[in-house]
């Protein structure tokens, strides 16, 4: 027999509704299990972007320099530093220059440091780094040189941050492999009720010669409108709950970090197309070994 679109659809539409409390159950547990990814899909997301804007960033380290150095020591140490592989440019800072970028960062605020008497900020020298990656051999070696007081990098935040990444990526990997093995459990349990209900129709049609994919694709199709339908809710639910968040985060209180979030429709291109794939791959890989176990044709 020649496999007619139409009648495969009306067929897979049919078992659907015929089984519409475990087609439900097979939804849900799509659903849910996307919802979860797609929330650690945008953690990981975001953690990433927060972790390369500070590496863009932050790919300098401040040497705070002892009170009342001559400027041919400070140009000595300089020098030292400028020498020492990863180091691409070493700028000076001085008291009054630190006081200035203060009142600076301050705004509004910034009149109330013009009562202080005396300057209590240090001198400095800025040591930008080729690569964040080079600031641990960097630290090692200007703590060793004299005239230098204090030494702050932002190493360990970024370091922090990809930990954090990594921690998420990995229980996130985890735990979405066992929601997608019982999502698929779900959906051949829903697929092996409809084929042993249709039985006898399908032995019947094998004895008037209907080909053996003529007899699976409706529930093949069956499997992949389980996955696919579980895919759109779950793209929905994403899209407003992520929707929400962002405008949050873009409030004043938290504006300090939203130059970092990923965007909406940024993050929704990739949640889509991930989606589509994985639930839509969910349902076939459902319905196949459903098929396989249970389906004598």
């Amino acid at each position: 027999m020649t496999i007619k679109p139409l009648f495969t659809l009306k067929q897979a539409l049919k078992n659907l509704w015929r089984n519409r409390l475990m087609s439900i159950a097979s939804i849900s547990s799509v659903t849910a299990t996307l919802l979860i990814l797609g929330i650690i899909f945008a953690l990981i997301l975001n953690i990433n972007s927060i972790a390369q804007s500070a590496k863009d960033k932050f790919d300098s380290i401040q040497a705070y320099l002892v009170d009342e150095l001559p400027a041919e020591e400070i140009d000595s140490i300089m020098k030292k530093i400028e020498a020492i592989e990863g180091v691409s440019e070493v700028k000076y800072e001085s008291k009054s220059d630190a006081l200035t970028k203060m009142k600076s960062q301050w705004e509004d605020n910034g009149y109330l440091l013009d009562g202080l008497e005396e300057n209590p900020l240090p001198s400095s020298v800025i040591i930008y780094l080729d690569d964040i990656y080079y600031a641990q051999n960097v630290l090692e070696r200007i703590q060793n040189i004299n005239g230098i007081e204090e030494v702050k990098s932002y190493q360990d935040i970024v370091e922090r941050l990809l930990s954090i990444t990594e921690a998420i990526r990995k229980a996130g990997v985890v735990i979405i492999f066992v929601l997608i093995a019982i999502s698929t459990f779900i959906i051949h349990n829903t697929i092996k009720l409809t084929v042993n209900s249709r039985n006898r129709e399908i032995n019947i049609m094998k004895y008037v010669g209907a080909t053996n994919w003529f007899i699976r694709w409706p529930f093949l199709i069956e499997g992949t409108l389980l996955g696919f339908i579980g895919a759109m809710i779950s793209t929905g639910f994403i899209k407003l709950m992520y929707d929400y968040v962002f405008k949050a985060i873009h409030s004043d209180f938290y504006v300090f970090i939203s130059a970092y979030v990923v965007t909406p429709s940024v993050l929704m291109k990739d949640v889509i197309f991930l989606f589509l794939v994985i639930g839509v791959g969910i349902g076939a890989l459902g319905s196949l070994w459903s098929m396989r176990k249970y389906l004598n044709v």
